[in-house]
């Protein structure tokens, strides 16, 4: 899987001005402080945390303002989510790498962040053996994904990008975040105050994906959210 070249634009302008060169920097995209916290902990001994955003316009805006080395990030955010926010930075431009922090080990969340352009995929759970290869891999250009999980996304990653004939590939990724939380059994309401969206929006979406489904109950969407891996049985 290629991805473009990170341009060496803050080394080179280091260089020019004669500086030190420094360690790495991170920009942390994450809206829970306890998590924030402990990736600080885990990347000080050889990173820069430079600044910690709080949901995905911050760190399209910490992104352009402070031209990190790379950023790792949560993908359900406030606002704006982490891929949402990624493929805001590719629009403008920017092509720092991004490594994304996720509880999420449903292959559609992967797929959908490594065809945004992703630099890796690291889970939540191994955070401590694994966040640290995933970043060092990205600032050298690779692609790195958590093992546990690897075989089945690149398998899937074979047979081509998601389209909107695949089903799974026709929903939104606010979409596949509410289908995976009615699975575990949320209601509208405590979707609404996971998501910052309203109830109301929450329950549009679910007669959307009714809809473009063919779901004649909600029941259906939890049986085909179990079988296409959004969530777990």
């Amino acid at each position: 899987m290629s991805r473009p070249a990170v341009p060496k634009a803050n080394t080179e302008a280091l260089l020019r001005e004669g500086t030190p060169m420094t360690r790495p920097r991170v920009l942390l995209a994450e809206d829970h402080p306890i998590v924030a916290q402990g990736v600080r902990s885990l990347l000080a001994a050889d990173f820069d945390l430079l600044e910690v955003a709080e949901d995905g316009h911050a760190m399209v805006e910490a992104a352009h303002r402070l031209l990190p080395d790379v950023v790792v990030a949560d993908i359900s955010m406030p606002s704006l989510n982490g891929i949402e926010a990624l493929a805001a930075m590719r629009r403008d431009g920017l092509w720092i790498p991004v490594v994304f922090l996720s509880m999420h080990r449903e292959v559609a969340y992967v797929r959908r962040a490594l065809e945004a352009g992703a630099a890796g995929y690291v889970l939540k759970q191994a955070a401590t053996t694994e966040l640290l290869q995933g970043v060092r891999s990205a600032l050298e250009g690779g692609t790195f994904v958590s093992p546990a999980i690897a075989g089945q996304v690149f398998e899937v990653m074979k047979r081509g990008p998601a389209t909107s004939s695949d089903p799974v590939g026709g929903l939104t990724l606010r979409q596949l975040e509410i289908l995976r939380m009615l699975a575990e059994g949320l209601s509208a309401k405590e979707i609404a105050a996971k998501t910052d969206i309203s109830p109301r929006t929450v329950e549009f979406h679910k007669y959307q994906m009714m809809e473009a489904l063919h779901a004649k109950r909600s029941v259906d969407l939890v049986r085909f959210a179990i079988r296409h891996g959004i969530a777990e049985r």
